[in-house]
């Protein structure tokens, strides 16, 4: 794990930081920079926080005080939002939650975004931390004139099937459980030695 803080976060504060309210911190800072390759730029131990990033992506992470608390916690506290974190390459990402069977709520895929003029593309995947929260890793593919006869639609995304992401989820394997498996295959392949 990346336990050697920096000073502050590398290029400054970013204007909108997400703060996550979390479980047992040590074990989702594991999560966060051993599998997700985010380094902690600052953290106050005693006030069980953190402060990670990765590449310009910030987010903190914090054991609830209930300070802000305006409910009953739920055990997944992160229903109803996702986050999008850019980066170069998903491989080192899927590689690492692979060797670690950590499922994925949704397997890597092609989506296109219209956006003003054209469509933006990136090969993306989603997971879901230990809390939760839904990260949507996404590595940008560039842009392209509209599909004729797109009628301003997004390009439609593909998933697993939703039994069997549900069935992950709870620890019960199903097709993503696969999924890790025959991506374990792959790294094993790439990595033997002749």
């Amino acid at each position: 794990m990346a336990d050697e803080p920096g000073e502050s976060p590398e290029g400054g504060l970013a204007a909108l930081v997400p703060e996550l309210v979390v479980g047992d911190l040590a074990a989702r800072l594991r999560f966060w920079c051993d599998l997700l390759g985010f380094q902690i730029a600052y953290q106050r131990p005693e006030d069980e926080f953190g402060y990670l990033q990765r590449g310009r992506a910030q987010v903190i992470l914090e054991v609830s005080k209930g300070h802000w608390q305006t409910g009953e916690w739920d055990r997944l506290l992160g229903r109803g939002i996702n986050f999008q974190i850019l980066v170069d390459s998903l491989e080192p990402l899927l590689d690492a939650l692979a060797i670690a069977r950590w499922p994925l709520f949704c397997d890597p895929h092609e989506a296109w975004y219209r956006i003003p003029g054209h469509e933006a593309g990136q090969r993306q995947f989603l997971v879901q931390d230990p809390d939760g929260y839904m990260l949507r890793f996404a590595q940008p593919l560039g842009r392209r004139a509209m599909a004729p006869g797109a009628g301003g639609r997004t390009s439609s995304l593909r998933s697993a099937p939703r039994d069997s992401r549900a069935g992950a989820r709870r620890g019960n394997g199903g097709d993503v459980g696969r999924t890790a498996e025959n991506r374990l295959g792959k790294i094993s392949a790439r990595t033997a030695r002749p």
